[in-house]
């Protein structure tokens, strides 16, 4: 059948001309991606760039240094087991100085409902929880609350995209992070990740007053396993008293085959 024309203009050419009138119309409808949606996204693709590793022990030196730069050290052991479905369960344990040794901080992080936490002080034989209300406290004396041991989860956030911006070498997506849980300590979060494998690198931390708190650095990241980056140091500086506190992690190993059994409060009781 012979193709219709229309004054000596094409069929086709007809359809092509329409085509051409539709498009910018339907890429009009297409949604841009709103900055929530965006910093939301960028939390599940970091996220997601860490699950699967298991398990994980390191060793850790703690050096907290006063405002006139006086320094005490202490050192840690610690180790995380994956949760599927949930968050993360973590435990600290102190071995040196000799006034500290045995004291353990065990973390079970949740996804959607608060986190639970376990202090054991092996001078009183005791384990305490750390009520919400306390999570803001220092632990152990550093710059590190409690709140901020605690494996973070997505969902206990919402999140906005600020902009995009170099940090250093690398290029960083800079998003904030309003923390869902009322008793938190902090406000929002301020948080540089880079482009490339979302690692973090700076955190500004404000109090429920909406000031500038704290800021935690990250260094000397390596991969592992062809695939998860940890940082070697962490450094947390609070602004309001001018002191400082350095984590330093070496020796991290992974899938180890850590049962559940060594994350409850009796397990506690018996770490040595």
């Amino acid at each position: 059948m012979a193709i219709p024309r229309t004054r000596g203009i094409s069929f086709s050419a007809l359809l092509l001309a329409w085509a051409c009138f539709l498009l910018p119309a339907a890429h009009g409808l297409a949604r841009e991606e709103t900055p929530e949606e965006k910093g939301l996204r960028i939390a599940r693709d970091a996220s997601a760039r860490n699950e699967g590793f298991g398990d994980f022990t390191a060793g850790m030196t703690m050096v907290l240094r006063d405002r006139h730069g006086r320094e005490s050290v202490r050192q840690m052991r610690f180790k995380v087991l994956e949760v599927r479905g949930d968050g993360d369960k973590s435990l600290f344990v102190f071995d040196r100085p000799r006034d500290v040794a045995g004291t353990a901080l065990l973390t079970h992080a949740h996804a959607n409902t608060p986190d639970d936490q376990w202090l054991y002080l092996p001078a009183l034989k005791r384990v305490k929880r750390i009520n919400a209300s306390r999570r803001s406290g220092s632990f152990m004396g550093s710059e590190f609350s409690y709140e901020d041991m605690s494996p973070p989860e997505v969902e206990e956030y919402t999140y906005k995209y600020l902009r995009d911006e170099p940090c250093g070498e690398l290029d960083c997506t800079v998003t904030e992070q309003f923390p869902l849980d009322r008793k938190s300590g902090y406000s929002r979060k301020i948080v540089w990740q880079d482009t490339g494998e979302r690692r973090t690198w700076k955190m500004e931390l404000y109090d429920r007053k909406g000031s500038h708190l704290k800021t935690l650095t990250f260094a000397n990241y390596r991969q592992y396993l062809d695939r998860y980056w940890r940082a070697g140091q962490q450094t947390m500086k609070n602004h309001l008293t001018g002191a400082s506190t350095v984590l330093k992690w070496t020796d991290f190993r992974f899938r180890n085959n850590l049962q559940d059994s060594e994350f409850t409060r009796p397990a506690l009781r018996r770490v040595r």
